[in-house]
């Protein structure tokens, strides 16, 4: 029950006096403090009585005190989060949590450079991990000088401003079209989403396909049956598709069988991202898995040593790559 008087918020003092402790010790159990002296027995009554009054830290207190928020504040892209994607980034506010962090995924979408920076700086971060594209060397300076400690770049290649997790698209398009062209495809294509924001992506994966295949074609498609019908019934499709990833794949896959086309007999069709549903298709669908060589552990705590100003930033730095991995199933 809560002890508080009135509506007002319990507070550090309210717990310390349910609990039968001082306020420093309140500070310590519920900061996890590894250097504090606090007996098991002491640290459950502190968190007992936090729970049975609903406290919770102020964050604009923590700020005053600590010299940072604790936001690792994350701004939304243009595309739609990918499962593969949201995977990772679940696991990385698991690991932040542990680390004393709050991840914050931040709905804005679309401004860039300063203007950018000041929308994210309303939050107090202490570090931030947008689109290495959204930034400029203002919006960066502004964002140090403001206080943010670090500032962490998601791209398909590394960035001069900033250290970088690099998501290696091109390579990605190119480990596709290797497998299709040793599988025997001769004429290749590659899909580009129509969506916005995934289609700087497919973009990129395209280049990686014609790094294989230069004469690879082009397949702009919308996320639609409709559209996905339109194409297939045009006839003259290439022998082998890299279809982006595993929902345009299922996609074009489905519109190739309404058309009476085989798969891979007739079209030979590899996905992205590795998805479970991949396994439950028919015909099982080949697709290319991103393996991260830093693990979200350690992601975060490449963050957590730049914030507390134990390793410095530097931009070109790639502190973390997914590089693509085939899985072969029986769509190519």
């Amino acid at each position: 029950m809560n002890t508080t008087r009135g509506d007002r918020p319990p507070t550090s003092v309210d717990v310390a006096r349910a609990a039968g402790v001082s306020q420093a010790t309140v500070s310590y159990v519920l900061t996890d403090n590894p250097h504090a002296r606090v007996s098991e027995e002491t640290r459950r009554r502190v968190r007992d009585a936090a729970a049975r009054l609903g406290y919770v830290p102020d964050a604009a207190a923590r700020t005053l005190r600590t010299g940072r928020s604790g936001i690792v504040l994350m701004p939304l892209s243009r595309a739609r989060v990918g499962r593969l994607a949201q995977q990772v980034f679940d696991e990385l506010e698991e690991e932040f949590r542990t680390r004393g962090y709050t991840l914050v995924q931040y709905g804005e979408r679309t401004l860039k450079g300063v203007a950018a920076a000041r929308s994210w700086l309303a939050l107090r971060p202490s570090a931030v991990l947008v689109e290495a594209a959204r930034l400029t060397r203002p919006a960066v300076d502004l964002l140090h000088a403001s206080g943010v400690r670090a500032v962490i770049g998601l791209s398909d290649q590394p960035s001069p401003l900033v250290p970088a997790v690099v998501f290696d698209h091109r390579a990605l398009g190119a480990a596709a079209a290797r497998h299709l062209v040793e599988r025997g495809s001769r004429r290749l294509a590659a899909v580009v989403p129509r969506e916005e924001g995934l289609d700087a992506m497919g973009r990129a994966r395209l280049a990686g396909v014609r790094e294989v295949v230069p004469g690879a074609a082009r397949i702009d498609l919308a996320f639609s049956e409709e559209e996905a019908g339109r194409i297939v019934r045009a006839g003259d499709l290439p022998d082998g598709v890299f279809a982006y990833n595993d929902e345009y794949a299922m996609l074009l896959i489905s519109a190739l069988k309404d058309a009476g086309l085989r798969v891979p007999e007739d079209v030979a069709v590899v996905g992205a991202d590795d998805l479970p549903i991949c396994t439950l298709m028919r015909p099982r669908l080949t697709s290319v898995h991103f393996d991260a060589t830093a693990s979200p552990a350690d992601l975060a705590g490449e963050i957590d040593g730049i914030v507390r100003g134990e390793r410095p930033s530097v931009g070109g730095e790639v502190v973390a790559r997914f590089e693509p991995r085939l899985v072969i199933r029986a769509s190519a």
